[in-house]
């Protein structure tokens, strides 16, 4: 986004939860308009297309079930193309995947090919531009070598490690993204981007490794690993589902390099190798520059209506000595890897049973160590509430009998102090959950007075600081 404004152009940005872009800087500019748009909605798409000159197309839906993804992701932009040609939309940017055509190709990447040809199907001219891994910080492929690396000394792989790879930064990409509506020739036309070196993945792990500070990892490739037994031990070792992960693994087995560099020539720029793209990455993720992660994409769940039905409540509250903002600030540290503050241990148990029952667990972590944004991903909870200096809501997202959100609301009072009210909500679903809750409750008193008193330390020491 930044970029585009640099280059002058004015952004409407379509959105599914348009609270997730609240606190970006860009969001202000008067250039920019951010729209709740539905992409199944084809009357309301073409109108909120109307007056475009070009529409970059940046849609994917990984997670839903089985190969439904692939039907829906091809539905979405059969719609998305009809309604940028009734809207005369000039063109369609899309950011698809590489990989040699033919019936070796595997699903992902084949539902990426369909996706071209559907958003082509009315008439509008496509600029598709496919690419290998993108090495970003936040990324889903970039988060799952990640932590492979950081976390497995040795590692059991496909044998398809040795495939050939042309990974691109994403900065890269983004240079190609807005470069390619400055040049014509670059309309209705398919370009491969990559970035400057063809690696296979065992080479990129090590580079990872190097870049992390690691020791050498060892790579132990076997013939039996298919790719959703491989997408099995990445929901277990990485923050990734499963979901995720099985499109993701297939897809290694295809060489994705570039076979033509035209795009180099049309709209040129230094590309970075692949040690560079994971050290600017990684200095994105240092410097708490991570404006979105993978964890924070999906529709956000709408609100339970706790007032019917059985919903069983654990209220408690704390007087703290200091000004609501630094309370809120205390609040918003919790989870990722400051922990919980009281009974750290239950916390990691119970992460370990939701990841081996297929939920999240606790390796999501958070995207930045102070700060919270709405829509994003708090370890196995999901930020559904953001009210700064007043509230915070969180609505689990582990594996559950029954639907549970845990809300901190903060009270002023009178010299800088401040109540801070903590409420569990847990409405069970079946038997199954009348059992959960009564089998958890003995362990309250231990999590949620500890996790208080943590945060009363917290914002204790925080209004001592010197304000920003």
């Amino acid at each position: 986004m930044r970029q585009l404004l640099a280059s002058g152009y004015a952004v409407r940005c379509l959105v599914r939860s348009p609270a997730k872009l609240e606190g970006r800087a860009w969001a202000l500019d008067s250039r920019v308009e951010i729209r709740r748009t539905d992409l199944a909605d084809a009357p309301s798409l073409k109108r909120e297309l109307e007056a475009c000159g070009a529409a970059f197309y940046l849609v994917h839906s990984m997670m839903s079930a089985g190969d439904e993804y692939a039907q829906r992701d091809r539905q979405l932009a059969l719609a998305f193309g009809r309604a940028a040609h009734d809207a005369r939309v000039g063109r369609i940017v899309y950011l698809g995947g590489l990989g040699e055509t033919g019936s070796h190709l595997s699903k992902h990447l084949s539902s990426r090919r369909d996706v071209e040809g559907a958003l082509a199907s009315a008439g509008v001219p496509v600029t598709v531009l496919r690419a290998a891994m993108i090495i970003g910080s936040g990324s889903a492929s970039f988060e799952i070598l990640r932590y492979l690396v950081e976390r497995l000394p040795v590692m059991i792989t496909p044998k398809w490690v040795s495939t050939r790879c042309q990974p691109i930064a994403v900065q890269n990409v983004i240079t190609y993204l807005v470069g390619v509506l400055a040049v014509p020739e670059t309309t209705g036309g398919v370009f491969d981007i990559g970035g400057s070196e063809v690696l296979c993945y065992s080479d990129i792990i090590r580079l990872m490794s190097e870049e992390l500070g690691l020791s050498r990892r060892w790579l132990i490739p076997v013939p039996v690993l298919t790719p959703r037994l491989s997408s099995y031990w990445i929901h277990l070792v990485t923050p990734l589902s499963h979901k995720i992960a099985i499109p993701l693994a297939e897809g290694l087995k295809n060489p994705v390099v570039c076979r033509d560099d035209r795009i180099t020539r049309l709209v040129p720029q230094k590309l970075l190798n692949v040690r560079e793209a994971i050290r600017a990455a990684l200095s994105q993720v240092t410097a708490r520059q991570v404006e979105t992660n993978w964890s924070m994409a999906g529709p956000m769940p709408g609100d339970p209506d706790w007032s019917g039905g059985t919903v069983f409540r654990d209220t408690r509250e704390v007087a703290i000595d200091a000004p609501a903002g630094a309370v809120f600030r205390a609040v918003c540290r919790i989870g990722g890897q400051r922990g919980w503050h009281g009974a750290n241990w239950l916390w990691i148990v119970r992460g370990w049973v939701d990841r081996l029952a297929g939920g999240p667990g606790l390796r999501r972590g958070r995207r930045d160590p102070e700060d919270l944004s709405y829509g994003e991903a708090l370890d196995f909870w999901r930020v559904v509430g953001l009210e700064p200096d007043r509230c915070v809501s969180l609505r689990a997202e582990m594996r559950l009998p029954g639907e549970a959100l845990l809300e901190f609301r903060i009270e002023p009072r009178n010299k800088g102090q401040c109540i801070l009210h903590q409420t569990a909500l847990f409405r069970p679903r079946g038997l199954l959950g009348l059992i959960y809750w009564y089998a958890v409750l003995p362990f309250h008193h231990l999590v949620f007075r500890g996790m208080l008193a943590g945060i009363q330390r917290d914002a204790v020491q925080i209004a001592l600081l010197p304000q920003p």
